[in-house]
């Protein structure tokens, strides 16, 4: 099992965010400009765990010693119903440098879209807390 897996489904905040790069790049489904930075990344991951319920992973897809990772997922969000894939990237140091999030279908994506727009202003004093 991947270590972000791991962290995700216990539900160890910490854990995620140690396992980011400093620069880490988070293109998030529904945004169309990418995140830069560990402290970002990892307030957008605590918020995703607010508005999702449900959340599972269902499969992993790569080689244990390579650099590339799928994480196949599903969940809720509010009554819809959705389907996604963390796309996960290593640096030399086994850090996450590049994280992409896909999701489908496009009902459960605007419901995401919505949710997590109500959530952003708390993420982003978290991460200028973080920041400081």
């Amino acid at each position: 099992m991947h270590p972000f897996r791991k962290a995700v489904e216990a539900g160890d905040h910490a854990a995620i965010e140690a396992l980011l790069a400093e620069n880490v790049v988070f293109t998030s489904p529904v945004v169309f400009k990418p995140y830069t930075g560990r402290a970002i990344t990892a307030a957008i991951v605590r918020g995703v765990s607010r508005v999702f319920t449900d959340f599972h992973y269902v499969r992993e897809i790569g080689d244990a010693d390579g650099a590339d990772h799928a994480l196949i997922f599903r969940a809720k969000v509010g009554d819809k119903e959705i389907e996604g894939c963390d796309f996960l990237h290593l640096d030399e140091d086994g850090r996450i440098d590049d994280f992409t999030v896909m999701v489908r279908p496009l009902s459960a994506a605007q419901a995401l879209q919505e949710a997590m727009a109500a959530q952003f202003e708390q993420i982003s004093r978290e991460a200028m807390g973080a920041a400081e």
